[in-house]
């Protein structure tokens, strides 16, 4: 008889981890270096500082060091909501009618309702450590915008957020409660920044981008004094501080003596699936576990794994930042204004982008009108209504458990729910009312992007 495990199960306050864990110190191969787009050159600690906070830029470079010690001051917020539980959707499991046992990590459980608080009270404190008077950033669907917001006020520090102008319109109530913690959000394209003004210039109606939102960003920062950029995903040192979430995760496991053969997540621009995967794909990098796979799922009107070209890229549309190797649809893409379903960014993890291109790693697509429908299934099944980027891997897990039910294997699903959707219910009334539309970009689309790669790369 198969031993009884809780619907939720949470790890004690004792249990909780105490360092992050670093995975490329365990991989085979590292990612291509940072270059400065000036020189050619791999980008050094010191010349990333005019642009992150010193001790940021040192974990964006560091290969080597395995665990990182986590400071007591972001270990005490961290326990106003973690850990966050690991929760069995046996309801989820019985509607579909597979052997397969659905496992989630629910990150939702705070204010911002995403993942993204456990990277933003990291970079907060360690900028309030350095003595910073300001941080800038940009934000997609905003989960971002609110974490660092939280996170900045807790700091006593002021906040600029572009936030990307379709979200900026479409979700009101997500820049009401940025602007509770004191965030002051900024529509981006802006004409507050010189290439906002650039951008607009050559589309006027253009309904922005994350390129856009930080190429303004890393400009406000490096124009005002005494004052950083941050960012919530892609970065080394973002999914350095989002393994908590993997280390909880596989603790939770181990005590209930469970181990995951298919682990999958939401894929934008890598944080809450390189979090999550980091300390299970240690044990695959280091031969424990060799058959573990791990399955990315990203949007196919954003689909920089599926189409996209593994390049040295800018990460932003201004090219101002650093060019990182990865998968990528080119910095001047754009996703099309109907997108509704968050994941928007043109790039993915250099980390992430090195598993995948190296076979580790497994990437789908789906378009967004058969993601909201594995939603509203979790949702009435879970009674949680997940946010439009983690209900990507919710249609991924799915899809595992019916590969399962046809095979009749009892696998272990572990995905990622990233998230709640509260700040969501436009798009989920469009999908409702039938007036949700489905875009795959074409190849000459694709074109429109790959055509701004740098030119080493074209």
């Amino acid at each position: 008889m198969e031993k009884k495990i809780p619907h939720r199960f949470y790890l004690t306050e004792e249990q909780m981890p105490t360092q992050w864990y670093n995975l490329r110190a365990d991989m085979k191969e590292q990612p291509d270096p940072l270059l400065n787009p000036a020189t050619g050159k791999p980008v050094t600690e010191e010349e990333l500082y005019p642009i992150f906070c010193k001790k940021l830029a040192h974990q964006e470079l560091d290969e080597k060091t395995r665990y990182i010690d986590i400071p007591e001051e972001i270990l005490d917020m961290y326990k106003i909501y973690r850990p966050s539980p690991l929760c069995r959707a046996y309801n989820l499991e019985k509607a579909l009618g597979t052997p397969a046992k659905i496992y989630y990590k629910f990150e939702g459980n705070n204010t911002s309702g995403s993942h993204k608080l456990n990277s933003a009270i990291a970079q907060a404190y360690y900028a309030k450590e350095q003595g910073l008077t300001s941080l800038t950033t940009e934000t997609g669907a905003g989960q971002w915008g609110t974490a660092l917001s939280e996170a900045c006020s807790y700091f006593g520090l002021p906040l600029n957020i572009f936030m990307v102008k379709v979200s900026y319109e479409q979700k009101p109530f997500r820049k009401a409660v940025m602007q509770v913690f004191n965030g002051n959000v900024i529509p981006s394209p802006s004409d507050t920044t010189e290439v906002g003004r650039k951008i607009l210039a050559e589309n006027p109606n253009t309904t922005g981008s994350l390129g856009c939102a930080i190429s303004e960003a890393v400009e406000k920062a490096v124009t005002t004094p005494n004052c950083r950029y941050v960012l919530g995903s892609v970065l080394n040192q973002v999914l350095l501080h989002q393994s908590i979430i993997g280390l909880e995760s596989k603790k939770a496991m181990e005590i209930l003596g469970e181990y995951p053969d298919v682990v999958v997540g939401c894929a934008g621009g890598g944080s809450n699936l390189g979090g999550l995967i980091a300390p299970f794909m240690q044990d695959k990098l280091n031969g424990k576990k060799p058959n573990t796979r791990f399955v990315a799922v990203e949007p196919a009107s954003c689909p920089s794994f599926t189409r996209g070209k593994y390049a040295y890229d800018f990460c932003d549309t201004g090219k101002i930042t650093p060019l990182a190797k990865m998968y990528t649809l080119g910095s001047g893409f754009i996703p099309s204004a109907n997108h509704a379903g968050g994941l928007r960014y043109h790039g993915m993890s250099p980390i992430l982008s090195k598993l995948y291109h190296d076979g580790y790693m497994e990437a789908v697509a789906y378009e967004q009108s058969k993601v909201f429908e594995a939603a509203l299934q979790f949702a009435r099944c879970e009674t949680i209504l997940p946010a439009p980027e983690s209900s990507h891997a919710i249609k991924g897990a799915i899809d595992e458990a019916l590969k399962c039910k046809e095979s009749g294997e009892a696998k272990t699903i572990l995905f990622g729910l990233t998230g709640t959707g509260y700040f969501d219910m436009k798009a989920y009334s469009e999908f409702i009312e039938g007036k949700m539309t489905d875009y795959i970009p074409t190849d000459k689309d694709l074109e429109i992007g790959f055509n701004s790669l740098p030119s080493l790369e074209r």
